[in-house]
C-alpha cells in the first residue's frame, strides 16, 4: 500500500469517529433538552404528549388538593390553565397564589404528571420563562377585553 492511500484511510478512520462522537453528543443533548411551556401552550396543543417537558405559571388559589403522598394543583397564567398532579414532598417554599415550575409529562386526558416541582426562592422570584409567560397572557387578555 502507498504512502498516500495509507494517510487517507487514516484521514478517512479519523473523519469517521469524529461524525460518530459528535452524533453521540447530539443524541445525548437531544435526550435531555427541557423545553417550557405555559398553560395556553399546552391548550394550543403545542406541548408534546408523552414527552419531558416544563410547565410553569402561578399556582391557583385554591386548587391545592393533598392525598396521602399525592398532590393535585391547577397551574395558570391567567388566560388558561392546567392540572397537575405530583407524588412526592413538594418544596417548603410552594404555596398558592406563587410562581410554581413543574417538569413531567402531559398524558393523553390532559393531566400533567409532574417528576418535579420547583418554587420560587424568595419574595420576588419568579423564573424568568414564567414570567415572560404571565407577561404574555396578562397583554392577551387585556387585548382581548379591548375587542368589541
Amino acid at each position: 500500500m502507498k504512502a498516500r492511500t495509507r494517510r487517507f484511510m487514516w484521514i478517512a478512520l479519523g473523519v469517521l469517529v469524529l461524525c460518530a462522537a459528535a452524533a453521540f453528543v447530539l443524541n445525548a443533548f437531544q435526550s435531555n433538552l427541557v423545553f417550557f411551556f405555559t398553560p395556553t401552550q399546552v391548550s394550543n396543543g403545542e406541548a408534546p404528549k408523552g414527552r419531558t417537558f416544563r410547565a410553569g405559571g402561578m399556582v391557583k388559589e385554591n386548587s391545592l388538593v393533598r392525598d396521602g403522598n399525592s398532590v393535585r394543583f391547577v397551574i395558570t397564567d391567567t388566560l388558561k390553565e392546567m392540572p397537575v398532579t405530583y407524588v412526592g414532598l413538594l418544596p417548603d417554599l410552594f404555596k398558592e397564589g406563587k410562581g410554581v415550575v413543574a417538569q413531567g409529562k402531559l398524558g393523553n386526558d390532559g393531566m400533567f404528571t409532574a417528576s418535579e416541582v420547583l418554587a420560587k426562592h424568595d419574595e420576588n422570584y419568579m423564573p424568568p420563562e414564567a414570567k415572560h409567560a404571565m407577561d404574555q397572557a396578562a397583554a392577551a387578555k387585556a387585548a382581548q377585553s379591548l375587542k368589541p
